[in-house]
């Protein structure tokens, strides 16, 4: 575990040296408040929590592990959505696209999955990946880190799978994803929980359910249910009002 901790690490500190400028220079939002970086943060804080730094590109072939199998059981994830023929949904923070074939291979070839990422490069490695798997109702979005650019008022599901505590701005992202949802649509949010020893992952990446419910709260987003039966992930699902 400590093995992967590390590795993980060392990509995550190439990812913050391009992040557009959340510190001091910044003109801060009265949502955001300037910290002290701590080793795994970008000295940025939003509702009490220091935001993580953002996973590089460079970390596209660590999200393809195959240790993540048994480490966040995807299928069992999926089936947790209970995704439809024909639905259109969104894999935010996409990343290498783990989740958004698996996505496409559930809604259909009658369905759309919008798979959004912020970094061009991971966008190239995500089309790459896409095409290799024949995911044709896969569609890959570069987004910003205040707006996904996803169509408004037409999802049924959105999914963010280890990202969100990466978010710059997670207000406005969250409020860009809600708009993007159809009435009673839902977002999903699969974090490491945070206080759990036996989650072998470092605190700034880790959510407590309190807190993603409490951020939540500030948006047209109702808390349906929480799943807590991964090895380390829980999954928190909201409905949109």
């Amino acid at each position: 575990m400590e093995k992967n901790s590390t590795w993980l690490t060392a990509f995550l500190w190439i990812g913050v040296l391009a992040l557009p400028g959340a510190l001091a220079g910044e003109a801060a939002s009265p949502r955001y408040a300037v910290v002290r970086a701590s080793p795994d943060g970008i000295g940025k804080a939003y509702m009490g929590r220091e935001i993580a730094q953002v996973m590089s590109y460079h970390g596209a072939p660590w999200l393809e592990r195959t240790e993540r199998m048994e480490e966040e059981r995807p299928d069992s994830v999926l089936a947790m959505l209970d995704l439809k023929p024909g639905m259109t949904v969104a894999d935010v923070g996409a990343g290498s696209g783990y989740y958004s074939w698996r996505m496409g291979e559930r809604v259909g070839s009658g369905g759309t999955v919008y798979a959004v990422d912020i970094q061009p490069e991971m966008i190239k490695v995500l089309r790459r990946q896409m095409s290799q798997r024949g995911a044709a109702n896969v569609k890959a979005l570069l987004g910003t880190a205040t707006d996904p650019r996803l169509p408004a008022g037409k999802l049924d599901l959105a999914l963010m799978v280890d990202v969100y505590h990466e978010f710059e701005y997670p207000y406005e992202m969250l409020a860009a994803i809600a708009r993007a949802l159809k009435p009673g649509g839902r977002l999903v949010f699969v974090e490491y929980r945070a206080n759990d020893p036996a989650v072998p992952i470092k605190a700034l990446h880790t959510m407590t359910e309190a807190q993603v419910r409490e951020e939540a709260a500030l948006h047209p987003l109702e808390w349906l249910r929480t799943e807590s039966n991964l090895p380390w992930q829980h999954v928190i699902v909201f409905r949109r009002k």
